[in-house]
């Protein structure tokens, strides 16, 4: 198993209001991935509601192998979300293990 962690910010250019129309997209988008994308056993994400965090939103995820990995990151629909998030988010981080 291969647990698959993102973290995000938003654009400084987003409203309030944007930030939290992107989050939700973003949430629903990727989390619907789950049942579309072959080897992904879990992916859930979170939005920031607090202070005290330097990042707005975070993806967990696990998958199969590091083989089902590499096949969600170049899938359609993963690249598809990709594409959007990278309208509205800047700063991403990634750790795999």
């Amino acid at each position: 198993m291969v647990t698959h962690i993102v973290l995000w910010n938003y654009i400084d250019t987003l409203t309030p209001e944007q930030k939290i129309e992107a989050g939700t997209k973003i949430k629903n988008d990727l989390e619907n991935l789950k049942s579309i994308i072959p080897g992904v056993i879990s992916l859930e994400v979170k939005i920031n509601q607090m202070d005290s965090s330097t990042k707005d939103i975070a993806l967990f995820s696990e998958f199969e192998s590091e083989e089902a990995l590499k096949q969600y990151a170049v899938h359609p629909e993963h690249v598809k979300v990709g594409q959007y998030i990278k309208t509205v988010t800047c700063g991403r981080t990634a750790f795999d293990y």
